[in-house]
Order: structure tokens, then C-alpha cells, then sequence
């Protein structure tokens, strides 16, 4: 997985992005990875993009993949090089990573906290999207799973994450006047179910709404390094380290 210093690219170049999944995780993922790409393109092309407009194509890689976005699952945040990830790929271009000990560990399944961050990915590629809404001197983070984080459905028996629809957003919008997430279980703008949770920043300071007093509870528990939520506090993208990456990965 050796690669040479790349320059930084654009986002949005007018073309369907490439995704390059590849697992750098040492423990089985409770799915077969074949199975889950080839769930999460079902994910894209039916159920995604015919909603947001973000359609794009996974392939399987043994690492990254020039001009192409990346999904990479690890070990968690302690694993080797892990942190060395950081937001984007050696091309400048969007990256997601999946902690699978992490995610098993909280009892949940990997394939839902991979299209978690496949979904939110695609929506919000630099994360750094925002909006207004209940509270007029507040800004929201445009994180379209958060919301709805612990609930999913099934794409050819494989659990995908259940994500909130361009709707949700619209503050204007009447109690179940439209459809505000995928699964219908969301019934306003800005709701938060059991299972959700949504970074509000207000006189620069940032916090977290929680859809109940369990979900707070368990937050407050996880190990959030390397989450899209502290990208977004840091307010600033770093490449991957490739060097270090390729010391344990390469």
C-alpha cells in the first residue's frame, strides 16, 4: 500500500465519487465483507441517492486508490497507526473509518455504523455543513444519521443505517406533514429519536442533544476519537499520514 505524497483535490469535481473499502481490522466484522459492499451499493442506489442525490461507487481495495474517497475499517482507536487516518486520503479526498472492536464492543453491528458513516460521508464530505433551526441563535450540525443513529433495516439481510431526509432540516416544516427519515419514524423537524443525538453550537460553544436520558448515558462512555464530531471541532482537515500508516498497514 506504498503510495507517493499526492496533491489535495476538490470535492465535488461534477462525477460520481469512487469509494475504495478496504479492512485493516484483525477481528472477524460479523458480516462478510464482500456481502457488506455490495449491500451498501444496494444502500447508494436505492435508497440514498434517489433521496439526496449522492450517488456513488464502492469497490473493494487493498488500500487506497488514487482519486478515489476510502472507507477503511479498523481495530479501534488504539490500534497502530489508527489515528493516523486523520479526515482525508493522500489525495485531499473524503475518508470514513469504522471502528469494528469499538462498534462490537457496544453491541452493535458493524454494517450499521458503516453505512452510518457512508451515508453521513456522501451528504457532508468535509464536514462542515450546518443549518439554523429551533433555536434561531443556534447552528445544528447537518449530520443525517445522528438523529436516527440506532436504527436500521435490512438490504439483503445485511442491517443498514436508518438517515434523516433533506425535510428534517427545514424547521418550517408541520409535524408528519412529509416524510423526515427513511424508516418514518422521525415525526418533526429537528426530532430526535430514542437512539439520537444532534451537536448544537451556540455562543461558540459546543453541545450535544440527546433523544433520552440512556442514549446520554452511553454516549458519554464511547471513545469518540477520530469521529466526524471532533473533525468538526477542530475545525480543520488533516491528511493521512501515510508514512505512519504504511509503518503498520503498508
Amino acid at each position: 500500500m506504498k503510495l507517493e505524497k499526492a496533491s489535495s483535490g476538490a470535492f465535488n469535481q461534477g462525477v460520481i465519487p469512487t469509494i475504495a473499502c478496504f479492512n485493516n481490522a484483525s477481528v472477524p466484522l460479523g458480516v462478510d465483507f464482500d456481502r457488506l459492499i455490495a449491500a451498501m451499493q444496494k444502500y447508494v442506489d436505492r435508497h440514498v441517492a434517489p433521496v439526496w442525490g449522492t450517488p456513488a461507487k464502492l469497490i473493494k481495495t487493498k488500500g487506497f486508490r488514487r482519486g478515489a474517497w476510502a472507507m477503511v475499517l479498523l481495530d479501534n482507536a488504539d490500534q497502530p497507526g489508527a489515528l493516523a487516518y486523520h479526515d482525508l486520503t493522500p489525495d485531499g479526498l473524503p475518508i470514513s473509518k469504522v471502528f469494528v472492536k469499538t462498534t462490537l464492543k457496544d453491541k452493535e453491528l458493524v454494517s450499521v455504523s458503516a453505512s452510518h458513516e457512508l451515508v453521513e460521508m456522501l451528504i457532508d464530505p468535509a464536514i462542515n455543513m450546518m443549518t439554523t433551526g429551533p433555536d434561531p441563535k443556534a447552528t445544528y450540525d447537518y449530520e443525517c444519521a445522528d438523529p436516527v443513529e440506532e436504527e436500521s433495516f435490512p438490504v439483503d439481510g445485511i442491517q443498514m443505517s436508518d438517515f434523516v431526509y433533506p425535510a428534517y432540516f427545514e424547521a418550517f416544516r408541520k409535524p408528519r406533514s412529509v416524510r423526515f427519515d427513511h424508516m418514518n419514524l422521525v415525526t418533526k423537524p429537528f426530532h430526535l429519536l430514542k437512539g439520537g443525538y444532534q451537536v448544537v453550537t451556540k455562543n461558540g460553544k459546543q453541545t450535544q442533544k440527546f433523544g433520552s436520558i440512556a442514549k446520554k448515558k452511553r454516549f458519554e462512555k464511547e471513545d469518540r476519537r477520530g469521529h466526524r464530531s471532533e473533525t468538526r471541532r477542530k475545525g480543520k482537515l488533516l491528511k493521512v499520514e501515510i508514512e505512519k500508516v504504511n509503518k503498520y498497514f503498508g
